[in-house]
């Protein structure tokens, strides 16, 4: 490999930067190559409507995949959870990093958690997967709250709280821990209450499928215990045919047995979004040894919410 800088397509956004620069470190160490960021921006970053009605699935993504197609940078950082689940055959998922937290957090008004919001308290979330969890939880646990769709950035999102505006948002515990803010969080809120979004909290480092110098490189800091996690998560989310802005959520956690992991247990849920009809089943087995067993898993427990009314949930479905 040459040693000219390598080129690692970014959003411009305060957190995409953020993870991007921690990767680009990562990437120079293992490389002994600088690494430079080339911004750019997606459709996802200038529209103002909400994900659900822009379709989610590549508005964040498919500017930086185009820049790799054009040879304009050697390789992409994306937030896992925003990759369409259908993997272009020039494109490779040279790495899937060590997961940040997974979980969901309130930053709400008076330091206040989820559950001690006054009633008919407004939480803001851009998410119908949120809203439909949190609505779910709150008409069976007796509180009363209204969910507002909100776009932004982490500033503004957070804003709208101290603005007071609405009493508190939703964001992901990832995130904030990569910006260096989770001294803000009031709350982290349990998987058992909320599942994340299929491959929340990784990150994906993506390559020409011909470069195979750099595609070796960049395994480097491959997780295979992320990777087949997220595989599962994703494998669920494509076998219900829906994209990544729909109300599922999904989870894949490693079991183990003092240090020795035993089993991986996958969570899926499915629900409209006020939260008044919800399908949620889990599986566990042995943890996935290829990708091939990994995407069965999924398939199998989509194929269990499928039977169990999930796709009426959805809405529209993606196509």
């Amino acid at each position: 490999m040459s040693t000219r800088a390598l080129r690692l397509g970014t959003r411009r956004s305060t957190l995409a930067m953020a993870q991007s620069g921690q990767v680009a470190d990562a990437v120079s160490q293992v490389t002994g190559r600088p690494v430079e960021l080339v911004e750019i921006t997606t459709y996802g970053d200038v529209s103002r409507e909400h994900l659900a009605q822009i379709g989610g699935t590549g508005v964040f993504v498919t500017a930086l995949r185009d820049a790799l197609a054009k040879g304009e940078v050697d390789f992409a950082v994306h937030s896992l959870k925003d990759l369409p689940t259908e993997q272009p055959e020039d494109l490779v998922l040279a790495a899937v990093p060590v997961r940040e937290d997974p979980r969901d957090v309130i930053v709400a008004r008076d330091a206040l958690k989820f559950t001690d919001l006054p009633r008919g308290a407004r939480i803001g979330t851009g998410s119908p997967r949120r809203m439909a969890q949190l609505n779910a939880y709150a008409r069976t646990h007796g509180l009363d709250i209204e969910t507002v769709p909100i776009r932004g950035n982490v500033d503004t999102r957070i804003r709208y709280v101290h603005d007071g505006e609405l009493d508190a948002v939703v964001l992901a515990a990832a995130g904030l821990s990569r910006i260096g803010r989770l001294g803000e969080v009031t709350d982290f809120l349990s998987v058992d209450t909320v599942l994340p979004a299929p491959g929340q909290g990784a990150l994906a480092i993506e390559c020409a499928a011909d470069n195979a110098d750099l595609i070796a490189a960049l395994g480097e800091l491959d997780d295979p215990f992320t990777r087949v996690a997220v595989t599962a998560e994703r494998s669920l989310l494509a076998a219900l045919e829906a994209g990544c802005s729909a109300p599922v959520g999904a989870l894949a956690d490693l079991l183990a047995d003092g240090q020795f992991v035993k089993e991986m247990r996958l969570r899926g849920v499915v629900g409209t979004t006020d939260g008044s009809r919800m399908v949620q089943l889990s599986t566990t087995g042995p943890v996935p040894e290829t990708h091939d067993q990994a995407m069965t898993l999924g398939r199998e427990l989509a194929a269990e919410m499928l039977a169990q009314g999930a796709a009426g949930l959805m809405g529209e479905r993606a196509q």
